[in-house]
């Protein structure tokens, strides 16, 4: 009752709800553009297994919160001496916890699959089988692609909860009103995605970005991720000049 009551923790829900809803625009990307090599019938289907994912990983990470703690202690050190920013501090990190070989594994992924998209895009293949077309495309593996992503973006998701707040209850409801909204929408995100191929290659632009910071954090750059949103805003509002441009030149020609 007290927290209820609380202006403090009304406002740390704020923020936090705010910040959790931009982090799963990460996730709602990834599990748009991989769902959509699937057919039509199977893509919705997809979307609510992988948001559903989202929200078990995230609430079950919250009920062991001392273990994900835990995960940003040094596990081995490289033992290297890199080289120094003009702070006079190393450049990288060589001491790495489970949550920096996560955040590189996961990001490694995301590059790779960002970049087999991208390519596929690009120049399609019909005989390379590395790049399946929608018609054929596994519902196991897209799944399983969305559960590795899932698992990436949950740790990240919490271990930025934990950051914020120590209230567990401020936590688990700022999740699921995040997860919530990325129900809501998925079908209109991934519809919009389908519905224009210049999006589909902006999307996979972001991923590609996106697997970079990844890398880069748990290497020990952390990247201002307000820097990185406002990026995709900025790239996001062109695209949406780009369709209304040929949107009113294709009714003007009609």
């Amino acid at each position: 009752m007290d927290l209820l009551l609380s202006p403090q923790a009304w406002a740390a829900l704020l923020a936090l709800v705010t910040l959790e809803i931009v982090l799963g625009i990460d996730n709602l990307i990834f599990i748009s553009v991989v769902s959509s090599r699937l057919p039509e019938k199977q893509q919705r289907h997809a979307q609510k297994i992988g948001i559903s994912l989202a929200l078990i990983l995230r609430l079950a990470l919250l009920s062991v919160i001392s273990v994900v703690v835990g995960l940003t202690a040094p596990v081995f050190d490289l033992g290297i001496t890199g080289p120094l920013d003009s702070h006079g501090t190393p450049a990288f990190e060589t001491a790495f916890s489970w949550r920096d070989i996560i955040l590189i594994s996961g990001g490694v992924f995301l590059v790779w699959k960002a970049t087999t998209e991208i390519q596929h895009k690009v120049q399609p293949d019909p005989a390379n089988t590395m790049f399946k077309s929608k018609e054929v495309a596994s519902f196991a593996s897209v799944v399983t692609q969305i559960i590795i992503l899932d698992a990436v973006f949950s740790i990240d998701s919490i271990l930025t909860a934990i950051g914020m707040t120590s209230e567990l209850p401020i936590m688990v409801v700022a999740v699921v009103i995040a997860v919530g909204v990325m129900f809501l929408a998925a079908g209109p995100v991934s519809s919009f995605v389908n519905a224009n191929p210049t999006v589909v290659m902006l999307a996979l632009a972001f991923l590609l970005m996106i697997g970079m910071v990844l890398i880069a954090d748990g290497f020990g750059h952390h990247l201002p991720k307000g820097y990185i949103y406002a990026a995709m805003a900025f790239a996001a509002f062109v695209e949406m000049l780009n369709l209304l441009a040929r949107k009113r030149k294709h009714a003007h020609a009609q």
